[in-house]
Formats: C-alpha cells, structure tokens, sequence
C-alpha cells in the first residue's frame, strides 16, 4: 500500500475530490483510471483534513489536506495462448483486432483460461495493467459478437481511449441480420436500459429510476423474405444494448439465444465492422473496418 498526500492551492479549491484525486494521479503519471479512484473513496482510502471522505463529490476547500492510499498491484497470473486473431492495427501505444465469434473478451470467475487476454498475452510483450485482471482491454464484445476491439498497450492509451469512450466521441459501426423485414429503412431506437427484474443475466428496457439512457441508430441495407441486414450505429454502450434495443422493436438479432425465439443462426448475427476514433498519443484519426465474416456474407447473398 503506497501513501500520497498533497494540501489543496486556491486554484482548485471547488473542485469535486474525484477529479482533483484524478488530476493528481495524472500528473504524477501513477495510471490510475477514475473508476479505481471512485472505488478507492468507498474503501475509505481517502482522506480530507484528517476525515474519511465517503462521496467523490466532495467539494474541496482551500488549505485542506488530502491524503489517499493505492495498493500495489498484484498481477494476476494470465496464462499466454496461441489463440488466433487477426490484428488490423498495430502500433507502439495500441492495437486493434478483429475478435472472432465464441471468444470471450477476459478472464472472470469459472472462465480463467481460453480468452482474447489469453490470446493477447501470447502476442503482445505490454499491455496496459491498470486492471491487472484485464490487461489492455478498454472496451468489450460480447462472446458471440464477432469484430473490431481497440487494445491498449500502456496506461497512457488505456485513459486517454477510455475517455473518449465515456464522451462517446468513438464511432462504432455494426452490422446484423435480424428476424423480419424492417418497417423502415432508417430510425432511431431511443430507449432506456437496465438489468432484467427477474432474469439477473439479462437486460431489458426499462423506464425505471435505474434504467439509464440508450440510443441506437438503424439502417436496413437489404430485405429478405423472413430477415433483414441492417447497419447500427450505438450513440451509448449500454450492456447488450443492441440485442435489446432490436428485440425490443420486435426484431432480435439471428442466433441470439439470449433475446432471440425461433430466430436460429450458426452464431450470434453481430458483427463489430467499423471503428473511429483519435489515437491518443497523436491525434491522429483511426478510421479502421474489419471483413464481413463468410457466414454472414453467404446468407445476405
């Protein structure tokens, strides 16, 4: 456990204690993501004029004494699998990949082997370790979610990508083939999302005070007699977000088992195709697409 602390100038003071703790971090370069300090605050690990602070929105005075504590890390061991996966970016600072489908993304508890972060350890010497337990991953597919995935290979990448995440500045293009023929050729689902009632595992619209906000836009590209390919484009990254949003309009994604009925297809019909954003280091922008797999190629045919 390492200990800082630091006295408040009249320039910050005002400043909620979440974001002076996160531009001190950044300015000493320890690699501390805002999560981590949120979660730090809760642990009461933080300190304000000798008294546990408990909420990151504390407003900071003057002169007050800051004082805070970071465990050391401990990596977590991660074996290194040769794993296949395409990388259609690669650089000093970050990478990105083109995730097949039935991988899962990182190790969690009962899945510690046979991931993507498995898969990463065998071809990336660094990685970003700011969550030891997920070496570079910024971002998630689910499972069965074939495409594109940014990886972070230090710390500095991992934030600065994180961040545009959060002001949803990163572009993301998907394509799918769902039950039905689409009504339109175009809309907007705006619907708020949150954990299903009962199904624990599942997320569900919902208009409750835990819901939060979701928004997905839609283009048909092709009908068939029975389905549709459609393009999405995600303006938030709920959890499941687009498996709901298009089950909820009465037209769930082939081979989704989790949402879907009687809509099968040799995998989930989710494909991650296209990413932009800016390259942290840079500035540059990254307009990066990935292959259409041959599965979802031959039945649009």
């Amino acid at each position: 456990m390492k200990e800082y602390s630091f006295i408040v100038s009249s320039e910050e003071a005002g400043i909620r204690l979440d974001i002076l703790l996160s531009n001190f971090c950044k300015n000493k370069k320890l690699g501390v993501s805002r999560t981590l300090i949120k979660a730090i605050i809760l642990k009461g690990l933080v300190s304000v004029g000798g008294i546990v602070a408990l909420t990151a929105h504390y407003k900071v005075k003057p002169q007050e004494e800051v004082r805070f504590s970071l465990e050391d890390k401990v990596p977590l061991e991660i074996k290194a699998e040769p794993i296949e996966f395409d990388i259609v970016y690669d650089d000093s600072d970050l990478a990105v990949i083109n995730k097949p489908s039935g991988l899962v993304v990182h190790p969690a508890p009962g899945n510690y082997e046979h991931t993507l972060v498995n898969a990463l350890k065998n071809v990336f010497r660094e990685l970003s370790d700011i969550n030891p337990a997920r070496p570079g991953i910024v971002h998630r597919l689910d499972k069965e979610t074939s495409g594109l995935l940014i990886i972070a290979k230090n710390n500095f990448s991992h934030l600065g990508l994180t961040k545009q995440f959060i002001e949803h500045t990163i572009k993301k293009e998907y394509i799918a083939i769902v039950k039905g023929n689409m009504e339109f050729d175009e809309g907007v689902v705006e619907a708020p999302i949150s954990r299903h009632l009962y199904k624990r595992k599942n997320m569900a619209v919902s208009f409750s005070q835990k819901a939060k906000e979701a928004k997905t836009y839609y283009r048909t590209l092709k009908r068939f007699k029975d389905y549709s390919l459609i393009e999405l484009h995600p303006f938030t990254g709920r959890t499941h977000q687009l498996r709901v949003h298009l089950d909820f309009i009465g037209h769930p994604i082939l081979g989704d088992e989790k949402y879907g009925k009687n809509n099968k297809f040799s995998r989930l019909a989710l494909h991650a195709k296209r990413l932009i954003f800016t390259h942290p280091r840079t500035g540059k922008v990254m307009d990066l697409a990935a292959p259409i797999p041959e599965e979802i190629l031959a039945y649009t045919k």
